[in-house]
């Protein structure tokens, strides 16, 4: 048993003082109670919070950060930034993606995270052949997860199609080549791994409908997956959604209503482009929005409707996505600056009518829909969830004696990252003082592989 002795907590029913947390060997919590009094054997922490949730990554684009910021064409958008990340992905072995794994999950660690829900589609091998074990590339990127102790929702994605219509693959897609037979196996795979770890679990990938055509994605999501989550990148670029309405005579969210039945098991990643409707259907669903500001900022993607969404008490949470900057402030910080740059107005993010600190409701309300996303009935500091905390160091926020919600709002606002002190996952102290044990050697491993990948290419 391990327990903490907490100031200031923050509970699923707001802020707590003096909280004693108990961790039983499970990796769960045993107990939770607020005005206590330290015991002896407890550790005395002074501010502790749920951890946040990466509800969309892909791993390997940790390897391109910062090198597709140079200007490629006259106009530069989405689809000259891919061509980049096509070239990385045609050359990354299943070690080496072990290894960039393990490094931007240790780094996510070291931020405040303590679960990704990893959209996997690189499958094959370089020449687009299975490997010997079709869910290698999978099984790689949990134990990377593993190794440095961050839960993680591996989702295998169907990837069909270059295009609408069926078009078949481009050359530079290859490794990406899928069916609803083959991720079915990839699940399994995963699902076995998963009965031996508290930090692994699995749902499904829908690339996107452009990926994928619906007979397939009905026959993966209506199979034999059970209550698992379903992801799906949906109406994340303008040309995405012209193409729909030509190919299907339907807006993306529209089409995929009409489709199949979505619920709280989806979560709609980007969905940047909606009409009002979409909104409506999205909010109603009780799916989550998969929001990646930074990446979608990088992107240049577009705003999305967050406060029509929200007042119609939509479901969203975040994902680091791209994974050019690992900062679950950041996320949340350039989802509220974007839309005060665009309405020209101050605390934004809250539902309308709504009083009150910003940053401790954009925190919460990411937490339950990146849990909800990555299928976690309990999470957060709660009897029963998975023993997942992260502490903040007091003495970095700039201002001193603070207390509950202006804790958040100052750290979200007044800093560029969150002060991140001790993370805990499963039970298990992973980072101390901001300090991953395996950081210097990820560290190294990282950049060798990085410097042989770009040396063949």
């Amino acid at each position: 048993m391990t327990e903490l002795f907490v100031k200031q907590a923050l509970l699923p029913d707001g802020w707590k003082k003096n909280v004693t947390l108990v961790i039983g060997p499970d990796g769960t919590f045993s107990s939770v109670k607020a005005d206590t009094k330290p015991s002896v054997q407890a550790e005395q922490l002074e501010v502790a919070l749920p951890p946040q949730i990466s509800l969309h990554s892909h791993a390997f684009q940790r390897g391109m950060a910062g090198l597709a910021e140079r200007r490629q064409t006259p106009s530069d958008t989405f689809w000259t930034w891919r061509t980049l990340m096509y070239k990385l992905a045609s050359n990354i072995s299943p070690e080496q993606m072990e290894v960039i794994a393990a490094y931007l999950y240790m780094e996510m660690l070291c931020a405040g995270y303590t679960q990704v829900a990893e959209f996997h589609y690189l499958h094959r091998d370089k020449t687009g052949a299975l490997y010997n074990n079709p869910a290698e590339m999978a099984l790689r990127v949990a134990s990377g997860a593993q190794t440095v102790g961050l839960g993680i929702t591996v989702l295998p994605t169907l990837y069909m199609y270059s295009g609408f219509n069926a078009c078949p693959l481009l050359d530079e897609q290859k490794r990406f080549a899928s069916t609803p037979d083959l991720i079915m196996h990839m699940c399994q795979a995963v699902n076995q791994r998963g009965k031996t770890s508290n930090l692994v679990n699995v749902g499904v990938g829908l690339h996107s409908l452009r990926a994928a055509d619906m007979a397939s994605i009905r026959a993966l999501v209506e199979g034999k997956i059970g209550a698992v989550p379903i992801h799906i990148h949906i109406s994340e670029q303008t040309g995405e959604v012209e193409q729909c309405v030509l190919a299907t005579g339907s807006r993306p969210v529209e089409y995929l209503f009409e489709n199949l039945l979505v619920d709280a098991r989806w979560c709609l990643v980007h969905a940047t482009h909606l009409s009002g409707i979409e909104v409506e259907k999205i909010a109603k669903s009780k799916a989550v929005a998969g929001l990646c500001p930074i990446t979608e900022a990088n992107l240049g993607d577009g705003f999305f409707p967050f406060v029509d969404y929200v007042s119609l008490n939509g479901r969203f949470g975040i994902g680091s996505d791209s994974n050019v900057l690992i900062s679950p402030g950041e996320e949340l910080r350039t989802l509220e600056y974007g839309m005060r740059l665009s309405a020209q107005s101050r605390c934004v993010a809250l539902p309308r009518g709504m009083m009150g600190s910003t940053g401790e409701w954009l925190y919460r309300q990411a937490i339950a829909g990146g849990a909800q996303a990555c299928g976690f009935g309990k999470w957060g500091l709660i009897e029963g969830a998975r023993a997942d905390v992260c502490t903040l160091d007091i003495n970095r926020l700039i201002l001193p004696n603070l207390e509950e919600d202006v804790i958040l709002d100052a750290a979200l606002f007044s800093l560029p990252a969150l002060p991140v002190e001790h993370v805990m996952c499963a039970g298990v102290w992973q980072v101390r003082d901001g300090r991953h044990s395996l950081q210097d050697k990820l560290t190294s491993q990282f950049r060798d592989v990085m410097g042989k990948i770009f040396s063949e290419s």
